[in-house]
């Protein structure tokens, strides 16, 4: 699979260790890592600023075999994401986009991106309003929502989208299935709900697939798992596994990145 992920980065500053501690990733970001980590290849499309905090990101992303010819650099600052770790989990305090407001995928990045075998973006990417024009390029696209399908970004991408993930703490319920029908009638192929500790769940339009998670030793920090399990779920699908082995390869990568601190 040659993955393109394109939009949001950002450096996640952990308050409580080390007194301060800083991490590169963001969705796009973290997927395009885990997608070479798993055998496929994959390229960040996306800005930092030019601060130190982006040349970090540069350098990170770069030593894990991302290609970034289509990262940009702009005058300002990368985002930053201030978190803290409690118990394994991690829980997001200020935001601070930087770079990322005002992004846009110029005419070159659209050319370079129809060449990969699918898109990711998220609900933080800016670059929601192009995947129309993605679609009419013939781009096989996949957006993350997060924990929020019903945010004016995710309405915006949904419609031209063929693979559409969000979380959810709520579970397998009738509510979260009904949501899963809806969003199912408004374009995408497949949508995918990740519920952490109960699995993830598939709806194809007509059958909802279930998988439940890889077990993990030990949990060092949740950062990162959702986009692994995407990144993996990705792979699959593209290389023409069957849905069911799809999940399980995205529930065996989100394993792995609960083994360690930070998104990789």
């Amino acid at each position: 699979m040659k993955l393109a992920a394109v939009g949001s980065n950002c450096i996640d500053y952990y308050n409580n260790i080390d007194n301060g501690k800083a991490f590169p990733g963001g969705g796009p970001v973290n997927m395009a890592v885990y997608t070479v980590r798993l055998g496929g290849e994959a390229a960040y499309v996306g800005p930092v600023g030019n601060d130190s905090y982006g040349e970090i990101m540069i350098h990170a992303i770069k030593s894990k075999g991302v290609d970034i010819s289509h990262l940009r650099v702009e005058e300002g600052k990368t985002a930053i994401s201030q978190v803290e770790l409690i118990n394994g989990e991690r829980v997001f305090g200020d935001y601070d986009e930087g770079v990322l407001e005002n992004y846009i995928l110029t005419e070159e990045d659209l050319e370079f991106i129809q060449k990969f075998d699918v898109v990711i973006c998220d609900v933080w990417g800016k670059v929601e309003g192009q995947f129309k024009e993605m679609k009419e390029r013939g781009i096989t696209t996949a957006f993350d929502c997060a924990t929020d399908p019903e945010a004016e970004e995710c309405k915006t991408a949904i419609p031209y989208t063929d693979y559409l993930f969000f979380s959810t703490d709520e579970g397998d319920c009738a509510e979260i299935r009904n949501k899963m029908k809806e969003i199912q009638t408004k374009g995408p192929k497949l949508v995918i709900c990740m519920m952490g500790e109960e699995g993830s769940m598939c709806y194809d339009g007509n059958i909802f697939h279930k998988f439940g998670i890889v077990p993990c030793e030990k949990l060092v920090d949740s950062m990162g798992a959702g986009d692994s399990y995407i990144a993996g779920f990705l792979k699959g699908i593209i290389d023409g596994k069957s849905i069911e082995n799809a999940m399980k390869l995205g529930a065996s990568n989100a394993t792995e990145t609960l083994k360690y601190f930070g998104a990789w």
